[in-house]
């Protein structure tokens, strides 16, 4: 089967990809190209300091054509803020750019081909921005298995990147971790004559960066330039690379920061743990002359979107005597929505529901697509993410899960019941947790630990794969990482051997 055409727009991306395929017994059969993208004035260096900010809007998964259209739940197809569904173009983000090249090289057609019979399949609502909670199983499924195969690929072959916007992320008020920065920077400056470094905004006036003396140098004076977590949320494509220092806490906030399209990161471990960075800061040169000249192997981190769906007839003071939240949930909606979808976040580690301020036990409705699972009495519920499970989840009791396992882990928090064991589900699930109308409190919602919302009576949380994976770059074969990283932080599997027979 042919590879798909590249178009003639190709050369006009900032971001390249060339796979350089290893020599294993039997080499992985991907077909890349570069898809059409469209030119966006908030992309280039030049514009990114002024205009006015637009809403980006991308293709991150493609699926099939005549896809069924059937939804799982009404209420939980309402968009935020009564937007409408987006509509389908080109990808700026290189994961997903190889999965729709994937895609067109399957159905023996072109990308080009291949985009203009996408676009007649707006009147299913397939839009490029959709959250993962409106997606049909099939879709769910679809995205599940194309993100996971293409994971599996990663792992026997390199990427090389054209790089040129460079985005570093620290912690602004650690001293020591702004030098480190700061030398950083300016190596990155002086390696090519038209990079762009791209720092936080907060250390603009710190000392300890001294930007001034940066900018001193005439050839730096339009190469640094300075972030903003709105320019991460509306132009996650401005940024080609990214780079971290830090602990595990900077790579989460990295994540944090770009909820769709991530760039590839590579954490240095510069913090007080080392699940996520797996870098040494001292050989930074060499690292990053490696990643941008021999290639890199990314290792695509399964993310979890949480959307939190607020009852309707509790924020308009209708009574809610009688109703039922599980009706409500897995019934039709003959008289209407039930419920609006509010804030929405992409998380890597964990979603937590939690009794708050309350000094009883939350009780709370454990729903799995279309299915009742379980009532929960507790101090609340962990639903994470395999890279989370060596966070609140395995405190919390919960199993110790690979990152290429694609999973679900449920962990109860104290639970009342000995019975309510943790459970691992697979990631093309969608799972509801939900207050119910009689419920003596409210209980909290967290994502990641940087966002805490109240859910009362009658609202609920959804929590689904996210079509926005992490791509984590690796230094070697991810097992010998992570099996490292349990040893290195847990000592896992550590004990004094046992003495042998003396005879």
């Amino acid at each position: 089967m042919p590879p798909p055409t590249p178009t003639n727009t190709a050369a006009q991306k900032t971001t390249a990809l060339e796979v350089r395929q290893p020599l294993p017994k039997t080499p992985p059969q991907v077909c890349v190209a570069d898809p059409e993208v469209k030119e966006d004035a908030a992309a280039t260096p030049e514009s990114q300091n002024g205009g006015e900010d637009e809403e980006y809007h991308g293709v991150e998964v493609i699926f099939d054509p005549g896809i069924s259209s059937k939804h799982r739940r009404k209420s939980s197809l309402v968009y935020r803020n009564n937007q409408s569904p987006p509509k389908i173009g080109s990808s700026s983000c290189f994961v997903h750019a190889l999965l729709e090249a994937q895609k067109a090289a399957e159905a023996g057609k072109t990308y080009s081909e291949f985009g203009s019979q996408l676009h007649k399949n707006e009147e299913l609502g397939v839009g490029p921005t959709m959250d993962s909670r409106m997606l049909t199983k099939m879709q769910l499924t679809d995205l599940a298995l194309g993100v996971r195969e293409l994971s599996k690929r990663f792992v026997s072959m390199e990427l090389r990147l054209k790089v040129r916007n460079f985005f570093l992320v620290t912690k602004p008020h650690d001293n020591s971790l702004l030098r480190y920065t700061r030398e950083l920077a300016l190596w990155l400056l002086k390696h090519s004559q038209d990079s762009v470094v791209y720092v936080d905004q907060n250390i603009r006036e710190s000392r300890e960066f001294d930007a001034r003396s940066i900018l001193s140098e005439q050839s730096f004076e339009n190469r640094l330039r300075y972030w903003t977590p709105e320019m991460c949320l509306k132009h996650p494509h401005t940024f080609d690379f990214v780079i971290t220092l830090g602990g595990d806490g900077t790579v989460l906030y990295s994540s944090w920061l770009f909820q769709k399209i991530v760039p590839p990161v590579l954490s240095f471990a510069l913090g007080s743990l080392g699940f996520l960075t797996t870098f040494d800061f001292k050989d930074f040169p060499r690292t990053i002359e490696h990643c941008l000249n021999d290639g890199i192997t990314v290792c695509l981190r399964l993310r979890f979107e949480g959307t939190i769906m607020r009852s309707l007839k509790r924020e308009r003071g209708q009574s809610t005597e009688g109703c039922d939240l599980t009706h409500e949930i897995l019934g039709m909606e003959v008289d209407g929505p039930t419920h609006r979808a509010a804030e929405s976040f992409t998380i890597l580690n964990e979603v937590v529901v939690d009794r708050g301020p309350n000094s009883t036990m939350s009780s709370t409705e454990l729903f799995g697509d279309d299915e009742h699972l379980t009532s929960i009495l507790a101090d609340g519920v962990c639903i994470s993410t395999p890279t989370g499970s060596t966070a609140y989840s395995l405190a919390a009791g919960g199993s110790l899960c690979h990152p290429e396992i694609p999973s679900m882990l449920v962990t109860p928090i104290c639970a009342h019941s000995l019975t309510f064991r943790p459970l691992i589900l697979p990631d093309s699930m969608v799972l509801r947790v939900g207050v119910p109308y009689d419920a003596r409190t409210s209980v909290w919602a967290s994502f990641d630990g940087k966002q805490r919302l109240e859910l009362r009576q009658g609202d609920y949380i959804t929590v689904s794969a996210s079509r926005f994976p992490f791509p984590a770059i690796q230094s070697r074969k991810q097992n010998k990482d992570w099996f490292d990283s349990l040893s290195r932080n847990f000592h896992w599997g550590t004990r004094q051997k046992q003495k042998p027979y003396k005879e």
